[in-house]
């Protein structure tokens, strides 16, 4: 049996797996990141906590491959240098070197939403596909992007920027600077300002009485409220559902991949998305009348993805 150590670093949480060789998490050890601090201090943590999954599951350094790591931020692959990362406020930190040297394994480096990419790619709900892309629907939109079996991260390692594509030229302000980004409208922080803008000109609405009662508005609100009638939410609804699908769509028209794979939290509506998501995409895609379709789908590993997909970035790069 061959093992492997996926590190996930987040901004709040730095978890490192030990994952065998049928993508089966066998240990997991976790520290807080506690930023803003040194980035050599927060190395120290992430190779204590591989070493102690190493230990707590009987192994030694050396029964172990290699280390991946995802990172937020630009990862350069080739170099293991992880160039920036805005969240961790890391400039030209050679993470590679770093974790090898304190844990005697060679390591790998990439940005966190590839590495989540390619653990759907390898053992979720991408399993199987040649090509595949994974949209998150998280406080931003994410993208991760498998060609041929690896991961596709551009010639600046900056690539997959899905989120950063633009639906609407006079939408909403981005943080990235521009206007009208596929994540200012699908994101859950996007879907909550949707929800908001509506009950501010709808204040008598269910969303309105029902963000009251519990005190903020939040991704579920207008899906829970459509359930109940509410028309305003239903509005909300259909226009989160619409650009989603134009945001698919566009990443479709693009790279036509076996699979398609959303996650993140709004992605628990299950059905109540995916199906009118699946009606547009298959409506406005360019190759609608294929035989060959790209199957939307949910992702199915949750915060294991990027820990999975790290573990086994050897074999991704």
């Amino acid at each position: 049996m061959k093992y492997y150590i996926g590190i996930d670093l987040g901004g709040t949480n730095i978890v490192a797996g030990l994952v065998d060789e049928n993508y089966q998490i066998l240990k997991k050890v976790s520290r807080k990141t506690n930023r803003p601090r040194p980035a050599e201090e927060i190395a120290a943590d992430m190779a204590a906590c591989a070493l102690d999954a190493i230990a707590e599951a009987g192994l030694t350094p050396e029964q172990v491959e290699w280390i991946g790591i995802g990172t937020p931020g630009i990862a350069n692959s080739a170099t293991g240098i992880i160039e920036y990362s805005n969240n961790l406020d890391f400039h030209d930190v050679p993470m590679v070197k770093w974790i090898s040297e304190a844990t005697g394994r060679p390591a790998f480096v990439e940005n966190d939403a590839n590495a989540a990419a390619y653990g759907e790619f390898v053992a979720g709900a991408a399993k199987g596909a040649v090509n595949a892309v994974c949209i998150t629907l998280g406080t931003g939109v994410g993208g991760g992007i498998v060609i041929d079996g690896k991961i596709y991260a551009g010639s600046n390692f900056a690539g997959a920027e899905i989120g950063h594509t633009v639906l609407n030229v006079d939408g909403p302000q981005c943080t990235c600077g521009r206007k009208g980004c596929f994540e200012v409208y699908s994101s859950a922080t996007g879907l909550i300002r949707m929800t908001q803008e509506a009950i501010d000109r709808e204040p008598g609405c269910l969303m309105a009485k029902t963000a009251a009662e519990q005190g903020k508005v939040s991704a579920r609100t207008a899906f829970d409220c459509m359930r109940k009638g509410d028309k305003a939410a239903k509005e909300v609804v259909d226009l989160y559902i619409r650009m989603l699908a134009a945001g698919i769509t566009n990443t479709i028209n693009i790279f036509q991949p076996d699979v398609l794979c959303i996650g993140g939290g709004v992605c628990n509506e299950g059905d109540a998305l995916l199906l009118p998501v699946k009606e547009l995409v298959a409506k406005e895609v360019y190759t609608r009348n294929s035989e060959k379709n790209t199957e939307i789908v949910i992702a199915k590993l949750g915060n294991d993805a990027g820990i999975i997909g790290a573990a086994f970035l050897g074999k991704a790069l």
